[in-house]
């Protein structure tokens, strides 16, 4: 089995590295800050460790992260989307029950730019007839 598995995980415009570490204590480390400490809010940390969750491997593994970009909600999914990854890449007998979770889909929606002509992407100004 391979050692120290890097993978990528993107979300809008977050993308995050995750360093999955076999053996460890299931110790989560974000930009060298601890894990709950860098997700401050309990569903962030639920939504970025639920690929460990999923195939109830939650103290086999040490996970090193690096993210950059985005917003709180984004750099989770980012994280959660790269660990989805890099266990598929650990075992890939367990890419059966990350994909039915919808793990390792990247979600491709993106902010829509701003227009010029209008305020803001879809939003036009203020029509007056007279």
């Amino acid at each position: 089995m391979a050692t120290n598995l890097i993978t990528t995980g993107r979300r809008k415009t977050a993308a995050a590295r995750v360093r999955l570490i076999p053996g460890g204590t299931g110790k989560i480390t974000v930009n060298e800050k601890d894990g709950e400490v860098y997700l401050y809010d309990a569903s962030l940390l639920s939504i970025a460790t639920a690929p460990l969750r999923t195939i109830e491997t939650t103290e086999k593994f040490d996970i090193v992260v690096r993210v950059a970009g985005g917003g709180p909600n984004g750099q989770a999914t980012a994280i959660s989307h790269g660990l989805a990854r890099a266990l598929q890449k650990f075992n890939p007998e367990w890419r059966a029950a990350l994909k039915k979770a919808g793990l390792l889909t990247r979600d491709p929606r993106e902010r829509e730019r701003k227009k010029s002509g209008q305020p803001g992407a879809r939003k036009r100004f203020q029509f007056s007839k007279r």
